[in-house]
């Protein structure tokens, strides 16, 4: 299998430039996505079911089920579990605007809780005072790889007959007390959006303990039907149609993303750990950087490192200086895209979104620490084929340029 040297550089970049991400792809994927083609089977079939195999191999999930998103294998998730008009479902005040979305799409109602500025994770604690009499579940989102302390989580909810499924969209090579995150709640959602380690363009796996609840997601992705298209395809009786006793979604990937997602599979190991040694760089070659909070791990913990976030504080964050220091941090950010070094904010706080502040009334004082994550973390380049000269010019630009006055 062809590693960093033999990897094909993906998109379109100036050659000075230092993007903020590349997916890894080489000659193993341009041949994985030709299979398919030969095979005449492009739609949900063998190689879907291969790269499920291989999931749950290295999740230890025993059930995975493949969707064309994560956003819609959380939709699922919570369409599986029941949930129905006048629930209510928790989640951080942190997090890419699905995990809110999909609450909404079954009209339920999303219970926002602010998060903690050093992990960017909801914890019990903050999730506790959204918990109410119509809560059915929670979602906790594991940012950027860095896992939720799980266990006070699931005793909320527990104690509150309360579901949860774990948002694990930048935790693909994230472990948590010894096992691999989204495999603690009822059910845990991956992304291959090619922001993240492993890539089909487009794609998403549930990870599931439950064998009804993986054989009702495996319906749900499929218009609710009895059986595949390649069941039926490959038996006798290929004339009739699937039986449907579920109001389902078309939410299913493609052979050929399954069969790229084999292909990043078997350099995922090595994906990960490179992720992981070029954090460790940064952590050393940004250790006296005082104005920039480097990403941090439990003990004993597994940071997948789907992306290496820092908070921009040059002084301590507040309500009271954060546009002043957002301010600072995107002129900082302005200065290194001008030299050719990507950054990005870690994600949004869907509570400030123009949807979500109007129909709830919703504003960032109420969500102080998502407000402040929102407007002051940075995203460094972080992916694979990262060298160590783009490394250190990195790093060398933020400290030439500075936190500004």
């Amino acid at each position: 299998m062809a590693q960093a040297g033999q990897a094909r550089r993906g998109g379109s970049t100036l050659s000075n430039s230092i993007p903020i991400t590349r997916p890894v792809f080489g000659d193993e994927e341009l041949r994985a996505v030709q299979l398919p083609l030969e095979s005449e089977w492009v739609v949900q079939g063998p190689y879907v079911a291969e790269f499920e195999s291989r999931f749950s191999a290295y999740t230890q999930a025993p059930h995975s089920v493949a969707t064309s998103s994560c956003s819609t294998a959380l939709h699922i998730a919570v369409a599986a579990l029941g949930l129905r008009p006048g629930d209510e479902v928790v989640v951080p005040a942190f997090t890419w605007v699905s995990t809110a979305n999909v609450v909404e799409y079954m009209g339920a109602a999303p219970r926002f809780c602010d998060i903690d500025l050093e992990s960017f994770n909801m914890t019990a604690e903050l999730c506790e005072p959204a918990v109410g009499a119509r809560t059915a579940g929670v979602i906790p989102v594991h940012l950027f790889g860095r896992s939720v302390e799980m266990a006070p989580v699931l005793a909320l909810a527990r104690a509150h007959d309360a579901w949860v499924v774990e948002d694990a969209a930048c935790a693909f090579g994230t472990w948590h007390r010894g096992r691999h995150a989204g495999t603690f709640g009822e059910l845990g959602a991956f992304s291959f959006h090619p922001r993240k380690s492993i890539t089909t363009g487009e794609g998403g796996m549930l990870t599931t303990a439950d064998e009804t609840l993986a054989a009702l997601a495996r319906s749900l992705r499929d218009h609710g039907a009895t059986r595949s298209d390649h069941a039926r395809h490959g038996a006798g009786g290929a004339f009739l149609l699937s039986e449907y006793p579920h109001l389902g979604f078309n939410f299913r990937m493609t052979d050929i993303q399954g069969s790229l997602g084999c292909a990043q599979m078997e350099r995922a190991a090595w994906i990960l750990q490179r992720r992981q040694e070029l954090a460790a760089r940064y952590d050393e070659l940004l250790a006296d950087v005082e104005w920039l909070r480097t990403p941090t791990v439990p003990a004993g913990d597994v940071h997948g490192y789907q992306a290496y976030v820092c908070l921009f504080a040059p002084e301590d964050p507040t309500l009271r200086n954060v546009d002043a220091l957002h301010a600072r941090r995107n002129h900082l950010m302005e200065q290194l895209e001008s030299e050719g070094i990507a950054t990005r904010q870690g994600t949004h706080s869907p509570v400030t979104t123009r949807y979500y502040a109007g129909k709830y009334g919703l504003t960032r004082d109420q969500f102080p620490n998502a407000a402040i994550a929102e407007l002051l973390t940075l995203a460094l380049p972080l992916y694979p084929q990262l060298t160590d000269d783009d490394q250190a010019r990195v790093v060398d630009a933020l400290r030439r340029v500075g936190p500004g006055a």
